[in-house]
């Protein structure tokens, strides 16, 4: 396997693996085995499970982003604080050998630690984001990256100097699994009315807690059918995160369901927009990560 190196994205909830040739995609893999499935002190034979073949007839180096790097993860990584580029992904990143003989890196994350200010965290989507600056030849950008914790990220000369979290996505399955809004609701339809009024209702000067309820509300009055609760609460929580300031061209990374969500609220809010898949920027991010990796292992950084 020589000259392959394998790209990991290992999340709280799931796994990705890319095999790569140079820059080039041979395979991928995924499966639902994020932190939380792997007991602990079970990493390295729980990777070695994953790769399979990958695996069996060599040692090609490993490059990991994610949870991975957490406290629960393999081997806890410190944060990156900002603003934060390659050179110092690089400086903070955590080198080890597997039991099978392949060299891994876990890259950190990026910790946002302003003074009188709300800490926040990454990690993962810092790939992402250099990703991104690299696919399309841009040192300034805004950018969002929806998910189960959204950020709200801005690089400037190719740095990121600034990023904010959102629970959006944790905090929908919470309500629709968990709550009275959720209950008994027949199977979800995709109704982008629905959606574009919960969009609406997030523009009202209210507290969160107030504007949720009409998610229950609505549905006692007829106004919204119990099959298009979901994308009205789904519309309430995303129109929520562009009540914040997000003026300019805003970039979305992600999956495609997940992107259109956000530019449909986003062009409610008279937004610009523009889409990227998340995982060409993940693989590219992690591409140039590698390349310095390899060039710092033989001496030439």
């Amino acid at each position: 396997m020589g000259g392959e190196w394998i790209a990991i994205d290992w999340g709280t909830s799931n796994f990705r693996a890319w095999l790569m040739a140079g820059n080039d995609v041979l395979d991928k893999r995924s499966a639902s085995c994020g932190l939380l499935h792997v007991e602990p002190g079970r990493f390295d034979s729980t990777l070695k499970m994953l790769l399979g073949e990958w695996v069996e007839s060599g040692s090609p180096m490993i490059a990991m982003a994610g949870m991975v790097g957490s406290q629960q993860g393999w081997y806890e990584v410190d944060y990156c604080p900002l603003p934060a580029s390659t050179d110092s992904l690089l400086t903070h990143s955590k080198k080890f050998t597997t039991s099978w003989g392949s060299e891994a890196w876990i890259v950190p994350g990026i910790r946002k630690a302003p003074n009188g200010d709300i800490p926040d965290v990454m990690r993962g989507e810092e790939v992402q984001l250099f990703g991104l600056s690299l696919l399309e030849g841009i040192v300034d950008f805004r950018a969002i990256l929806p998910g189960t914790h959204s950020k709200h990220a801005r690089m400037k000369k190719r740095e990121i100097v600034d990023f904010s979290t959102y629970m959006t996505g944790e905090l929908f399955h919470v309500l629709i699994t968990h709550s009275l809004l959720g209950r008994a609701l027949p199977d979800a339809v995709v109704d982008d009315s629905a959606f574009l009024r919960g969009v609406a209702a997030s523009r009202r000067n209210a507290a969160l807690s107030q504007l949720l309820f009409s998610a229950r509300t609505l549905r006692l009055s007829g106004e919204i059918p119990p099959e298009s609760v979901s994308d009205y609460l789904s519309g309430l929580l995303i129109g929520m995160e562009f009540c914040t300031d997000n003026t300019g061209l805003v970039w979305l990374v992600g999956s495609t369901a997940l992107t259109r969500r956000y530019q449909l609220a986003a062009n409610a809010f008279g937004i610009q927009t523009r889409c990227i898949d998340g995982d060409r920027c993940f693989i590219a991010g992690m591409q140039s990560l590698q390349q310095q990796l390899a060039e710092k292992q033989n001496g030439q950084l």
